[in-house]
């Protein structure tokens, strides 16, 4: 991954390198998505593939999450593992949405961009089977403005693999 972000600041003990953090990103499978709303926060939980600079999120279109990120296209988004303290590692990414291809994708289109995201996410979540549009979805693509990261196994010197 060719980054281009500041390096972390704080935490620079437990924060994971960009290769720990690719490797991290495009093994974990839910992520938690920040967005604003009227009435104030709104989070949901949400599948997710990262190809090494930007994250994709498939999202319904008819959701408050779509509606939110269309009035304002602020995100922040976590992905976290881990049961004990000394096993925490995660990732809170913050930037903006973009929306690629239709919306709702029917799949009528070929959109290029969209080749490597549908193939990640068919291996991700569909077991290799060919990406199919459900007329519902559309996709989202956040390039991140910042990544803060961490990984607790590195001050209890656990394996970090």
């Amino acid at each position: 991954m060719a980054d281009s972000r500041k390096p972390q600041r704080r935490s620079r003990k437990i924060a994971m390198s960009p290769a720990e953090l690719d490797q991290f990103l495009g093994t974990a499978h839910t992520c938690r998505v920040a967005t604003v709303s009227p009435d104030g926060p709104h989070n949901t939980p949400l599948w997710f593939v990262w190809d090494g600079d930007a994250l994709w999120l498939y999202s319904l279109v008819r959701s408050q999450r779509w509606t939110d990120l269309q009035r304002d296209p602020r995100i922040a988004v976590v992905v976290d593992a881990g049961e004990a303290y000394t096993e925490l590692r995660g990732a809170e990414i913050t930037g903006r949405v973009s929306v690629v291809g239709a919306a709702p994708r029917t799949g009528d289109e070929h959109h290029e961009e969209l080749v490597a995201p549908e193939r990640l996410f068919a291996t991700t979540y569909l077991g290799g089977a060919n990406f199919v549009d459900d007329g519902r979805h559309a996709w989202l693509k956040v390039v991140p403005d910042k990544i803060v990261s961490w990984d607790f196994r590195k001050v209890f010197d656990q394996p970090t693999q």
